[in-house]
């Protein structure tokens, strides 16, 4: 009998012998033999202890405890009775917030039914009864892992999306990572067209999956991250166990040629429509090379302070509040959108600071226009393909255009070769 069910013993069977445990607590042999009341009252609490072996994870006083599933409750030779986790409640200090949880089946296991805080202190309580009725009670205390002990990643794209052909699963992590091997070890990334997948790292943040060609139409990918408890880096570690899938849709890779002042859209390997456009001028060209729809805005303002183009007056040399039908092709600020203040370019001349114009009108509210079409018929993730323009071809990191880097270098940046 461990000491805490044999003073619980004690407690219990006071209340019967009323002061024979004080005295007994004071007495004592010369011999360093026990008094006759102690020892009834040993064996009443011998008597009267639960078979119900209860075990509470994280251990009591534990900190930097999992939020994922390190919270855990068993019992062995009985069934739980009543489970109470509370969590200290960071916005209002003193109260506790109770945290829900799932029973199994058999009573015998309990688990938190989402995923708990980070830098949160939990207490537990939790009784359970033997067959033959006999109560146990065990009590713990812990304390998750902090945010300056933990990393996480964000990723696109997003748990059941549908999306196109070009879209990698890039994950960005909030602190830098030094053991790469063993976070990439922890993500797999498949897909039901049985495309090989492989990984590879852009800096010590942020690791992208792609396959060796885009992905096939129609196929399921899904990627799982068990990242709970691996090392990114001494004394930091992962809190993520999830699995997440998206589907891949239709393929759709438009190419816009410079110099036709053109862009054909093909869909499932047939043209389905041609479209006038202007790209980058001579003195702000377009980026070639392959890129990916990453966000759709119907409108946005675009500002070109934001990107570097200013006036000497330190205002954007543009500054338009409602572009219409706006899709992201780079971090550095590349979209392809429609455009209602170029009159006779789309076609004709190229006339942006780097962008992909069509033809628009303000207020995105006309269905009929060559960008509204473009905007309604593409999805994230498709490839807009840029030709014959006279600046170079656009970094694989800029944006999801890791496409424009060969399949051996790609397979060299991963850490698992």
């Amino acid at each position: 009998m461990t000491l805490s069910k044999r003073r619980k013993g004690l407690i219990a069977t006071a209340a019967l012998l009323g002061g024979s445990l004080t005295l007994a607590a004071c007495g004592g042999g010369d011999d360093g033999s026990r008094p006759e009341p102690t020892k009834k009252v040993d064996e009443a609490a011998a008597r009267n202890a639960s078979d119900a072996k209860i075990k509470i994870q994280p251990k009591d006083g534990s900190a930097n405890a999992g939020i994922n599933d390190d919270a855990r409750v068993t019992v062995t030779d009985g069934t739980l009775t009543d489970v109470k986790m509370t969590a200290a409640d960071s916005k209002n200090a003193g109260s506790k917030k109770p945290v829900e949880g799932t029973l199994s089946a058999d009573k015998r296991t309990w688990k938190p039914k989402e995923r708990l805080d980070r830098s949160t202190k939990y207490t537990v309580t939790v009784r359970a009864k033997d067959a033959q009725g006999r109560e146990a009670v065990e009590n713990s205390t812990f304390t998750t892992v902090s945010p300056a002990h933990s990393f996480i990643g964000t990723f696109t794209p997003e748990d059941g999306s549908t999306v196109g052909v070009g879209m990698p699963v890039s994950l960005t992590f909030d602190k830098p990572v030094k053991n790469k091997k063993a976070v990439e070890s922890a993500i797999k990334v498949s897909a039901d067209s049985n495309q090989k997948v492989v990984g590879h790292w852009f800096g010590d943040r942020r690791l992208d999956f792609r396959p060796q060609e885009y992905w096939k139409a129609h196929s399921k990918v899904t990627m799982s991250l068990k990242l709970d408890g691996v090392e990114a880096s001494p004394g930091v570690k992962g809190v993520q166990n999830k699995t997440v899938s998206f589907t891949v849709g239709r393929s759709q890779v438009s190419t816009v040629d410079a110099d036709t002042h053109l862009m054909t859209v093909v869909r499932d390997g047939k043209t389905i429509k041609t479209l006038p456009i202007s790209s980058g001028s001579e003195e702000h060209p377009t980026y070639n090379g392959q890129m990916v729809i990453s966000e759709k805005f119907r409108e946005t303002r675009m500002d070109g302070s934001t990107v570097g183009f200013t006036r000497k007056d330190g205002k954007g040399e543009y500054d338009f509040p409602d572009v219409p039908h706006a899709m992201r092709l780079s971090t550095s600020g590349t979209f392809i959108h429609g455009n209602y203040w170029s009159k006779g370019t789309f076609g004709n001349v190229n006339t942006s600071h780097g962008c992909i114009g069509l033809r628009d009108v303000q207020g995105a509210d006309d269905p009929s226009t060559d960008g509204a079409w473009f905007f309604e018929n593409s999805m994230t993730g498709d490839v807009v393909r840029m030709v014959n323009s006279p600046d170079h071809t656009i970094q694989p990191d800029n944006g999801l255009n890791g496409w424009n880097m060969d399949w051996r270098q790609w397979v060299a940046g991963s850490a698992l070769k």
